[in-house]
């Protein structure tokens, strides 16, 4: 279709990097004269671009492109040791690698989880869990939401339990609990959000999320944390290495 050749244009000019962020695209008018096209096709076009998360459209700019620069993630490394002195939560160490400001808030809560989330800790009809919910932010903008589910029985007495943030993070004081993570499973997909997640997160519209949940064992193979992790998809990029070497 037309409005698809349009969009495709478009689309590769902003991957491309000729239109950057912040710029502003070519007015209605012009696009029709460009590509000897409709209005009703152009405005089908940007519509597109606009649900993919590429540009936004405000009465007064007209439509321009997203800030796009994502959070690159490496969860292989979240468990790994960190150099001497740099001790810090997984998330605001990852952040601040990358020369960028993290920040976050926390409510902590005692709950009886969803089924999903039972069933992932392993506990047993009644049992309760504490949860450490996070909105976490980026140089000040909301970036992702984290919700951290732990067997209540297994930290109860730790700082987890406890409102505000641990400094060295949650998974140094599950090592020191004596239930330190030696083994992890990761599931992501991806699906629309919801509108709770859409104001949290400040969402243009049509952005995509990615659901990212993160299953933590012990060394006796016993479950002790589940991360749910919420990532806008124009905001992350998660990157895997594998070395066979």
């Amino acid at each position: 279709m037309l409005y698809q050749q349009v969009a495709s244009e478009l689309r590769r000019a902003i991957y491309s990097g000729v239109l950057g962020p912040g710029a502003q695209l070519p007015t209605e008018a012009q696009l029709m004269e460009d590509h000897g096209v409709s209005r009703n096709t152009v405005r089908l076009a940007l519509g597109e671009l606009v649900n993919e998360g590429l540009v936004t459209r405000t009465p007064r700019r007209g439509t321009v492109v997203r800030d796009r620069r994502p959070l690159l993630m490496y969860p292989q490394r979240e468990l790994e040791p960190q150099p001497r002195g740099e001790l810090k939560e997984a998330f605001a160490y990852a952040v601040s690698q990358e020369g960028r400001e993290p920040s976050q808030y926390i409510e902590v809560l005692t709950v009886s989880p969803v089924e999903e989330i039972a069933s992932r800790l392993q506990l047993a009809d009644g049992e309760l869990a504490v949860v450490r919910r996070r909105l976490r932010f980026v140089d000040g903008q909301p970036y992702n939401t984290n919700d951290s589910y732990f067997p209540r029985d297994l930290v109860a007495d730790s700082e987890i339990a406890r409102p505000g943030d641990i400094a060295r993070g949650a998974n140094r004081v599950l090592e020191e609990l004596g239930h330190a993570q030696v083994r992890v499973v990761d599931d992501i997909w991806a699906r629309m959000p919801n509108q709770e997640e859409a104001e949290r997160l400040q969402l243009e519209l049509g952005t995509p999320v990615m659901v990212y949940v993160r299953v933590g064992y012990d060394r006796a193979d016993m479950p002790v944390r589940v991360a749910v992790s919420v990532l806008p998809a124009d905001k992350h990029l998660i990157r895997y290495e594998l070395d066979r070497r």
